[in-house]
């Protein structure tokens, strides 16, 4: 068992990427880029802070949940997680490795926007059956917040893009 004073922030992060999305679980919670802030002190206790991707995202609390549990399933018995809303959370804070992780689960990830408009790229998707971009949007709301459903022109699949904010 590890001990809480050993840990780094870098050894913290790494634990929290057991914890994967619920609605998408080939993404981890740091890849999604949901872990605004992570602070260890002194005593040993650490603080978690986590940004909702979406405003009334249900997945929120169950990752608040799985994270608070995996931390105690390695060593660290005194952490509080703490959700944000008063932080906005933005498509571009998903890592490289989380934009293959929405592909890996068939959703075509959103594009980067770098604060530019997010929507104005929404239109076409790359699909993440064929890699296309001759894509349509179908409509702007999924089965989920998060989610826009598009066609593709190619492979004549229809599939879900995660949505760029």
């Amino acid at each position: 068992m590890i001990i809480t004073t050993e840990l780094s922030v870098e050894q913290i992060k790494k634990i929290l990427h057991q914890v994967k999305d619920p609605e998408i679980p080939t993404v981890s919670v740091v890849d999604l880029g949901v872990i605004s802030d992570i602070n260890i002190n002194a005593n040993g206790h650490v603080d978690v802070e986590m940004i909702p991707t979406f405003s009334g995202c249900a997945a929120i609390h169950i990752m608040r949940f799985m994270i608070e549990q995996v931390l105690k399933e390695n060593g660290v018995c005194d952490v509080n997680v703490t959700v944000n809303r008063n932080k906005a959370w933005s498509s571009d804070k998903l890592t490289p490795q989380g934009r293959q992780h929405l592909l890996d689960f068939g959703l075509s990830p959103p594009p980067i926007h770098a604060g530019d408009d997010p929507l104005a790229d929404m239109e076409h998707a790359i699909c993440p059956k064929c890699g296309s971009k001759n894509t349509s949007l179908l409509s702007p709301f999924g089965p989920t917040l998060c989610r826009a459903i598009h066609h593709c022109h190619d492979c004549a699949e229809t599939f879900e893009q995660f949505k760029p904010v």
